[in-house]
């Protein structure tokens, strides 16, 4: 057991633990240097050592035991919020100080790592121009693979595989992608659908990364066009990108990596809707022009998308994403959901390359 003073000093910890972190985060390169490419590789690669061999999420179990653990206390410690309020915040505090380090020491402190942009030499600004003449290269990248893959450019693809098939295959382009940056090394895989999914859906989230056991989380309603790029991108926050616009950059390239045809479809479809809603907000005119060179087919993958979305909404969605935009922002990403729209420049800046 421990002492009461033991107790309040944890309780307490949460200040300079705060403190450490916010200072840490003015030093990216030192973070990069040793945390996201030193003492994380190895902490990721034991979790998914540890949890990948299993069929179902251990995180998500463990979260279900912790709710139902957390209700049972509220239960029986509810007299004590007027009787002992003092102690009852302390016990409350011991928990979110653990938690916190947990969080930071396990992956969180990859917030605070170099951007991405400046790891691979890009540059984070980009002209109209430059967007349109990336969205041709998309374009035609997407209309060859679409009209492989149907027989009319106004067929929708439907992927052959099954769910489990697809997470299966969704290391294969990082196979790839490990000979040109090491680093980015899937093995041991622990990519699974979480069996959250129908909540997972009703907040508007397509997947999540478990930071406390290194779990790739896939939302398992979604569309399957949709799990090539989705599995990348949470594997890309497995692999240490904890922002938003840079996880979906590096899921793209591995989604597009891959040999699977499928695959390269889901990337490149991906980050051209991307790239034509930036356009729409920058220049309606050029839109519509770059839009009708796009396969009509490719449409209908959005357009089943948006419904997929559509049939789900609900009043509380929008106050978990306030939730996640707020959580975000404290972690250093200051354009919060907007962040996601940013795979937009790296995009643009790869190509330029």
């Amino acid at each position: 057991m421990m002492s009461e003073r033991t107790k309040t000093l944890i309780a307490w910890s949460i200040i300079p633990q705060i403190l450490l972190v916010k200072t840490l985060s003015f030093f990216p390169e030192t973070i990069e240097r040793l945390y996201s490419n030193g003492l994380y590789i190895l902490i990721s690669k034991l979790m998914r050592f540890a949890f990948g061999w299993l069929p179902i999420s251990f995180g998500d179990i463990v979260y279900t035991l912790a709710g139902l653990y957390v209700i049972r206390w509220l239960i029986i410690n509810r007299k004590r919020i007027r009787k002992d309020t003092k102690k009852w915040v302390r016990d409350v505090f011991i928990v979110v100080s653990f938690i916190y380090l947990s969080f930071h020491l396990l992956w969180g402190m990859n917030y605070y790592r170099l951007p991405l942009h400046e790891q691979l030499n890009l540059g984070s600004t980009y002209t109209t121009e430059e967007l349109l003449e990336v969205i041709g290269i998309l374009t035609e990248k997407s209309n060859a693979i679409h009209s492989g893959l149907v027989t009319n450019d106004s067929l929708k693809v439907n992927m052959p595989y099954t769910k489990s098939e697809l997470l299966d295959m969704s290391t294969e382009g990082y196979e790839s992608l490990k000979a040109i940056y090491p680093h980015l090394n899937p093995s041991p895989k622990s990519v699974k659908r979480s069996i959250y999914s129908l909540p997972l859906t009703y907040m508007g989230f397509s997947g999540y990364l478990n930071p406390f056991t290194n779990e790739a989380q896939i939302d398992g309603l979604i569309p399957l066009h949709k799990y090539p790029t989705t599995a990348c991108h949470e594997q890309a926050h497995q692999l240490g990108y904890a922002a938003e616009n840079e996880a979906n950059f590096v899921g793209y390239l591995a989604a597009i990596q891959n040999s699977d045809p499928y695959f390269q479809y889901s990337g490149y479809i991906f980050a051209l809707k991307y790239c034509i809603v930036e356009l729409l907000r920058r220049d309606p005119d050029q839109f519509e022009i770059a839009k009708a060179n796009i396969n009509p087919g490719i449409f209908k993958n959005y357009d089943e998308e948006r419904e997929f979305w559509m049939s789900y909404q609900n009043p509380l969605e929008p106050i978990f994403k306030v939730t996640f935009n707020t959580f975000l922002k404290a972690n250093s990403q200051e354009k919060g959901i907007e962040s996601y729209s940013y795979v937009v420049a790296l995009l643009v800046n790869h190509y330029k390359g």
